[in-house]
């Protein structure tokens, strides 16, 4: 039995959070090198933020740029991972595109484009995995709008409820592989200047969430911590909500 203290030990790991310059994915990369682990932080642009987390956490970081929308953005991440000898024990695939339109006014290209960004890399990031890094945990960042759609979120929607049957999917055929697979699917999370660009949605959402605050990214960093870490060590196919309960509403 793995001793309690042990159990969120991430020492000899690597992890690859993709999206690691945004809020939620820069907090899951910090924890999981406060975990011990080694992370390669991948970002497409503002390599701002990036740039602070090598100052701040050194050599336990790997920043890789690429735009994962396309496949020869895949072909330079999983080059430059392998030029540095960088073979993940755990993927977080974090990068999405959140882009709003009304369902009636959505283009070909958008459609495609949230597809491409939100679905499709990820299914090539796990076949890669499966097939060059076995025993290779993997944790699909959803969305809570893939249980509900949302008006404006369409396409987001879809492709979020897509990518939690593919995280089944991955689950059901790679298991034998030595791989978990799961996805979490946050609630409302707080970002800077939320409380003043949308004060009707904040107020919307804490009169209605059981646990009435909007989210951290801290929470959605630890649920990460838990799925990749021995605590979840028979956790697989699973869809973790973390929304302070939103989702134990009656729609009616």
């Amino acid at each position: 039995m793995t001793a309690v203290k042990d159990l969120l030990d991430l020492q000899h790991d690597k992890v690859l959070v993709t999206g690691a310059n945004g809020p939620i994915g820069q907090a899951i990369a910090r924890r999981c090198v406060e975990a011990g682990a080694t992370v390669a932080v991948h970002y497409r642009q503002n390599a701002d933020n990036i740039e602070t987390m090598v100052q701040d956490l050194g050599d336990r970081v790997v920043p890789i740029q690429a735009d994962l929308s396309h496949d020869e953005g895949l072909a330079t991440l999983i080059s430059t991972l392998a030029k540095v000898d960088f073979v993940p024990t755990a993927i977080v695939n974090n990068a999405a595109d959140q882009s709003v339109a009304d369902l009636i006014d959505i283009s070909s290209d958008q459609w495609r484009q949230m597809m491409t960004t939100n679905v499709d890399s990820i299914f090539a990031i796990g076949q890669h995995a499966a097939k060059h890094w076995q025993n290779c945990h993997l944790v699909n960042i959803s969305s809570i709008e893939s249980l509900d759609p949302a008006q404006g979120h369409a396409h987001y929607c879809t492709s979020k409820a897509a990518l939690n049957m593919l995280t089944r999917a991955q689950a059901l055929e790679f298991g034998k592989l030595g791989m978990r697979i799961n996805s979490i699917s946050p609630g409302l999370i707080r970002r800077e200047g939320i409380e003043e660009g949308w004060p009707e949605g904040v107020a919307r959402w804490q009169s209605r969430a059981p646990l009435v605050r909007m989210g951290e990214v801290d929470d959605i960093a630890d649920a990460v911590l838990f799925l990749i870490s021995d605590a979840a060590r028979w956790i697989s196919g699973a869809n973790l909500v973390v929304d302070g309960g939103m989702t134990a509403q009656s729609k009616w």
